[in-house]
């Protein structure tokens, strides 16, 4: 694949978005990251997929995009981000893949656009409550409605935030040394010469998690998963001790047509392993 890409800045109600695209043949595959990182978390993927289409982006206050002006994060909008993205590169019929809690955006917006979508892929994600679901402390604090105070003073304390990754990283298996949380978190938090931190983005969006799962739980109840016909594949590093085996079978079964397959990876599974991934994104089904 060549590793040259097109540079885009897309104009949405929630700030300029930056997307990379790819060019190559087939249905573009359209990457979501998560609330902790960024789109780099692909990086190590994109040379493993020869020359397919592929699209990545940043979704507003992350990244390379706009830092947002500190509003809470509306119900349904990196829903639209994502529309937003799509449709200005005027791409037809997608491979949707969600990472983290960019897994649920995919999935949802697969229900709002089921005709743009010719397959959806998810990578140690969730959607709605399954029984082996654990979310990372770190995560449930920030997400936890009655604990805010306590939340933005650890969080707004850089000491304490530093201290905050390095135990959530010791608990996902990763070294304080490990490229992807130079590359893709850590400037998240703290920030770089490029950009400033994406404190605020963070805050917005793991503040309507729990609120969030409750929605996603009422779309699993009404039946609707089971309607899209399109293939579903749940490609899960297995050594998540988060977002686990057991989250990708749940998951797996909540689709019609969909295949689970397990990489010897940890939650980065796209980092750890890319050309395992690469290999489950390109197989024929």
């Amino acid at each position: 694949m060549t590793t040259r890409s097109r540079d885009h800045r897309i104009s949405t109600p929630f700030g300029t978005i930056a997307a990379r695209e790819f060019p190559g043949e087939g249905d573009p595959f359209v990457f979501l990251h998560g609330f902790p990182d960024d789109s780099a978390i692909y990086d190590r993927l994109i040379p493993e997929l020869g020359n397919r289409h592929v699209v990545t982006f940043d979704f507003a206050g992350y990244g390379k995009s706009e830092r947002t002006n500190g509003a809470g994060l509306e119900e349904g909008q990196r829903v639209r981000e994502t529309a937003a993205v799509v449709d200005h590169l005027g791409l037809d019929r997608v491979v949707i893949v969600g990472h983290d809690a960019g897994g649920p955006v995919a999935v949802e917006y697969s229900l709002a656009h089921p005709e743009k979508v010719s397959r959806l892929v998810l990578l140690n994600c969730y959607f709605g409550d399954s029984p082996t679901l654990r979310f990372p402390e770190m995560i449930r604090l920030l997400g936890d409605p009655n604990l805010v105070p306590l939340a933005d003073a650890l969080i707004h304390d850089g000491e304490k935030r530093k201290w905050l990754l390095e135990h959530t990283a010791r608990q996902f298996g990763y070294e304080s040394t490990d490229e992807i949380r130079q590359v893709a978190i850590i400037p998240q938090y703290f920030g770089s010469a490029e950009q400033p931190n994406a404190l605020q983005a963070i805050r917005a969006w793991t503040g309507r998690l729990f609120e969030d799962v409750t929605l996603q739980n009422e779309v699993i109840a009404s039946g609707s998963l089971s309607k899209l016909s399109f293939p579903v594949d749940v490609v899960f590093g297995a050594n998540d001790p988060y977002l686990n085996t057991g989250v990708a079978e749940h998951l797996a079964g909540l689709f019609p047509n969909s295949r689970r397959e397990s990489i010897e990876a940890r939650h980065w599974v796209q980092w750890d392993d890319p050309k395992s991934v690469a290999d489950a994104l390109t197989r024929e089904r």
